[in-house]
């Protein structure tokens, strides 16, 4: 799997987003120009000691991106959309894209890519989820879809042992 963030301006959401992208073993792509510089304290913060083990890419523009990636299947997360992220199905070398925190993905690329384009079903009164909470949301029901291949899916307790 692969989560793209279209010139993500919140540190502290790219963190969340690096976090979880190391505990699904999904790759990260980062499109510039981003609303923050890739050490900054609170990215770090927000990913934890996790972020070193983040496999991170960077792109100048989404031109370079589809470039480097002329094969790629990207879903486009966008609150614009008409059908839902539970209406498709995702493969595991699927990308999933989303735009930055202020004004989502550029329509520009929306409609290019209407086919594509999934949203999150809330409320009419909200404009969008968060960043982060958003790419949990729709990257956890592509793992579902796929079984959660390769992710641990049982714990163990720590001080005592289940019965």
């Amino acid at each position: 799997m692969h989560i793209i963030l279209h010139q993500p301006e919140i540190p502290q959401n790219t963190g969340n987003i690096g976090r979880t992208c190391v505990a699904t073993g999904t790759d990260l792509h980062l499109i510039e120009p981003l609303g923050f510089r890739i050490d900054e304290k609170k990215l770090r913060r927000a990913g934890m000691d996790y972020w070193q083990k983040l496999n991170l890419t960077r792109y100048i523009d989404f031109e370079d991106f589809k470039k480097q990636h002329p094969d790629a299947k990207i879903w486009m997360a966008t609150t614009k959309a008409k059908r839902a992220y539970t209406e498709v199905s995702f493969g595991m070398d699927d990308y999933i894209m989303f735009g930055k925190e202020s004004a989502g993905i550029p329509e520009e690329i929306l409609v290019e890519n209407e086919e594509n384009c999934i949203r999150i079903p809330m409320g009419e009164d909200i404009r969008s989820l968060n960043l982060s909470n958003s790419v949990a949301i729709v990257l956890y029901e592509a793992l579902r879809q796929n079984e959660f291949r390769g992710l641990e899916r049982e714990g163990e307790l720590h001080r005592l042992s289940w019965k």
